[in-house]
């Protein structure tokens, strides 16, 4: 069983992705379940709740409408939400139930469109899969729908593309966004992140789109074939404190564990001086992987590798530690939100 996890908690998945990603953007959300993965949303794995509103709902799926897939009643609650609170358009993100009993999602966006009179966005995320996942199809469902005009371009303006508390464990955008003007950028907005709808609807008018995770790559390469904006890779929000203590490293054989574009960073800083490999539990794209790296298929795969290949320094969140008790080298903790729920800010 690749996937079990006996002694980490679970990952963050790909519901909780989809949502981080439209908690700020204005429209009404609807979780499709009876009550547990909105729970694990809202409980554990969006920080926002303490410090910014969200018209976020849970379905309320009974027994009967999920095996009988009543529809109309999801519709009919939705409608009743949009009754009594502002939004811009709905939105409604899967989990296991709608997946097991094949939900037909164009069908409940055109229900939903025409019972509402707002545009409507579905994400068929079902719970099986991590939360950039989640991530990946909830902007290319934004986009899709809101990002549809061409504006002109302002020179030295960026739109940040994965920036949201999993990934990065901020729940502010200033830092970030001081981090990518330093790039040379006079304009900077974060996706999701101290933004809304207006942001998507105007990207087109961004010179450049600053991905700084795996989930964004695929909606930044939709933008590019759809407005030619250049699209740059990058992931300016390293903690100093991990960078710090990583520049002390010489001659050391690191493993960096994170989402695949932070590892990547940190790596460029110290390869010069040592040898190291990136490894992950979430996306890893191909062509930004090196020889060496690892895509971890679980805790028994990440605890072979590491000792077959004799790491000296482990570079990750203190939480995988867990997962290899027989690790005698030095550890360099590099918090993960999606991984341990930890903050940056």
């Amino acid at each position: 069983m690749k996937k079990l996890l006996k002694h980490i908690s679970p990952l963050a998945p790909d519901d909780s992705g989809a949502c981080s990603v439209l908690y700020e953007m204005g429209g009404i959300t609807v979780i499709c379940d009876a009550g547990g993965c909105a729970g694990n949303v809202c409980g554990f794995d969006e920080p926002r709740w303490s410090e910014k509103p969200s018209a976020l709902f849970s379905a309320g799926l009974r027994d009967m409408d999920a095996i009988l897939g009543r529809d109309d009643r999801l519709v009919e609650k939705l409608t009743k939400c949009c009754e009594q609170v502002d939004g811009r358009f709905t939105a409604i993100v899967g989990t296991p139930v709608p997946a097991v009993i094949a939900t037909d999602y164009k069908a409940l966006k055109r229900m939903a469109e025409k019972k509402t009179g707002l545009p409507c966005i579905t994400v068929p995320t079902d719970g099986t899969r991590l939360y950039d996942c989640g991530e990946e199809r909830a902007y290319m469902a934004l986009f899709e729908e809101f990002a549809v005009k061409r504006h002109e371009v302002k020179k030295g303006r960026a739109a940040v593309i994965g920036a949201t508390p999993l990934d990065t464990g901020f729940l502010r955008a200033d830092k970030l966004i001081g981090n990518v003007r330093a790039m040379g950028l006079d304009e900077v907005v974060c996706i999701g992140l101290d933004s809304g709808l207006e942001e998507v609807e105007n990207i087109s008018s961004a010179e450049k789109l600053i991905v700084i995770s795996p989930a964004g790559i695929r909606p930044a390469g939709y933008l590019h074939e759809k407005f030619g904006t250049e699209v740059i890779y990058a992931y300016p929000c390293l903690p100093e404190e991990v960078v710090s203590e990583c520049k002390k490293l010489r001659g050391k054989k690191v493993l960096i564990i994170h989402e695949q574009m932070a590892a990547n960073a940190l790596r460029e800083l110290i390869e010069e001086d040592n040898q190291a490999d990136c490894a992950t539990f979430f996306m890893a794209e191909e062509s930004l992987s090196k020889p060496g790296d690892i895509k971890i298929a679980g805790e028994d795969d990440l605890r072979e590798k590491t000792a077959q290949r004799g790491y000296e320094v482990i570079v990750a969140d203190k939480f995988f530690s867990r997962a290899l008790g027989g690790f005698e080298g030095q550890w360099i903790d590099f918090p993960h939100n999606a991984a341990s729920g930890r903050l940056r800010q």
